[in-house]
């Protein structure tokens, strides 16, 4: 061991996302001696449709290896492995041959909200939630293939395999079809009891489990890497690939968070809240996902749809100008509205955001939910609105811990992760919400330092994933600030209720605009 330690001190992480692939290279410290990201476009070409283009994410991936290879100027011999993290819920016909018949749908794609409602309103849909940890949701490869199943039947003639993001990836380069016990258990179609697919799930889809992917650990090693590929990152073709896990109970492991008490938040395009179990376990309510990263190691929580996107909106369509004035200034668009933002006092004067721009998952599970700005009057200026919004994806956040808590316990810390986590505003921001203490760690490319611990076991290099706290140092505490946390506390009543009164005409708008904005039918 020591001297493989010696002849290949990195492991390489690529970790799939919804907005852009990163790749990480990372030493036998836990540091990060190389990064590279590429984005992608997400195509929302209706209120309920959001697709990309699995080729372009494919040739992120295979860019971005290389990329980071070629920044740090090493060997080939110099890699371990290269271990894998990816977004959760994806779904891709491909023929015989491999190749994609759509487009990659991704988790935030509602166009199958309606088959969600009647699974759980007809019962099955808890019980099936019960056995698999996923909850019924549009998100779900389980409903996506209902949907496919009724509506595109021709399409499913015409598909060899259905498959997520990362399965697409591994067949490319190594024409296997794999799937990892912990994407495995985000579908809606993976038993946790027996860890194999679960049938009436699958009689629910039409889909037969040879349509599926094989099923391995997230420790699966694959070698054999194809020599164009291979040449285009820069590594040799027996690099072992770990097929590894979903971004986010890597992002757990990659934090620290898995200590009773200790709980992860990531906030990237989407965000979550997440806290480590031994072994499966499911929420009464249905509210709370359980996914797999090994054995002893599955993470329950909840997923918010509008994360960083939120803010990204607001900069392109609330902000546009102020943004362009930080360009010509030299000055990141977001920090410069974060400065604004931080002109307002907590609670924005009274101005409240439900950043529900694309429906929302955990607590409500309303595929139909949408934004509104509550409270709006004269008084209010532009860097009221960017405030609120900020806050209104921190009341999200709230809403998720607090069902949490009841199923786990109060935390006693928050270990923040994810874009959001650059940000020591929306940092202090999110203790004075929830009333916790939050930290981040001295990386916050949480997934990708995970996927590389999740390497290393799986190369039998660490002997359990304890060892991350060897790698996890904790920078900068954020105490709450008490009078601010009392604010929030009673606008948390208000949100609240404001969301629920909405209810019912979030259901009217939603069929408004599917009638005046046609979906396309793939």
């Amino acid at each position: 061991m020591t001297d493989l330690k010696a002849t290949k001190p990195y492991v390489l992480a690529a970790d799939i996302g919804t907005t852009s692939t990163k790749t990480l290279l990372i030493d036998r410290q836990g540091r990060v001696q190389a990064s590279h990201s590429i984005e992608y476009p997400l195509f929302t070409p209706a209120p309920d449709r959001a697709e990309q283009d699995p080729l372009q994410i494919f040739d992120a991936v295979v860019q971005g290896i290389g990329a980071v290879v070629r920044k740090l100027g090493i060997s080939a011999e110099e890699v371990l492995c290269v271990s894998f993290s990816s977004a959760m819920h994806s779904l891709i016909a491909v023929d015989r041959d491999g190749n994609p018949l759509t487009q990659c749908i991704t988790w935030a794609d509602n166009r199958s909200a309606s088959y969600a409602d009647k699974l759980k309103q007809s019962g099955l849909g808890q019980q099936i939630y019960s056995r698999t940890g996923t909850p019924i949701h549009p998100m779900s490869p389980l409903l996506k293939l209902m949907w496919f199943r009724d509506q595109m039947p021709e399409l499913v003639s015409q598909t060899y395999k259905f498959i997520g993001i990362k399965e697409f990836v591994f067949a490319k380069l190594f024409g296997r079809y794999m799937i990892d016990h912990s994407l495995a258990s985000a579908t809606g179609m993976f038993n946790f009891l027996t860890m194999d697919w679960d049938e009436e799930a699958l009689h629910l889809t039409g889909v037969k489990a040879d349509q599926l992917s094989e099923l391995v650990p997230t420790t699966h090693r694959v070698e054999g890497l194809q020599a164009e590929h291979a040449a285009a990152m820069g590594l040799a073709a027996d690099t072992p690939f770990i097929v590894g896990a979903s971004d986010g109970v890597l992002a757990n492991l990659g934090v620290g968070a898995f200590d009773p008490g200790v709980v992860a938040v990531t906030i990237g395009t989407s965000g979550a809240v997440r806290s480590v179990v031994s072994k499966p376990q499911t929420d009464p309510d249905g509210k709370l996902f359980c996914y797999a990263l090994t054995e002893d190691f599955w993470v329950v929580g909840g997923p918010i749809n509008n994360g960083g996107i939120v803010f990204r909106w607001v900069r392109d369509q609330i902000a546009t100008l102020e943004a362009e004035e930080a360009r010509r200034q030299g000055i990141d668009p977001y920090d410069y509205l974060t400065e604004l933002a931080s002109q307002v006092p907590a609670g924005s004067d009274g101005l409240l955001f439900l950043p529900l721009l694309s429906g929302e998952r955990a607590p409500y599970w309303n595929a139909n939910a949408r934004g509104v700005y509550f409270g709006l009057s004269l008084s209010h200026q532009k860097k009221h609105m960017v405030r609120a919004a900020l806050e209104g994806v921190m009341f999200s956040i709230h809403a998720v811990s607090t069902s949490l808590e009841r199923m786990m316990g109060r935390p006693s810390v928050i270990r923040a992760s994810g874009g959001f986590a650059r940000s020591e505003f929306w940092r202090q921001m999110m203790a004075n919400m929830i009333g916790t203490e939050v930290t981040v760690p001295d990386s916050i490319e949480s997934s990708g330092i995970g996927a590389a611990l999740l390497g290393l076991l799986a190369m039998g290099e660490i002997e359990d994933l304890s060892y991350a706290h060897n790698w996890i140092q904790v920078g900068k505490a954020h105490e709450v600030v008490e009078s601010e946390y009392r604010i929030y506390q009673q606008l948390t009543s208000i949100y609240t209720s404001v969301y629920h009164q909405l209810q019912d005409q979030f259901d009217a708008i939603t069929a408004f605009q599917q009638q005046h904005l046609q979906s396309p039918q793939t």
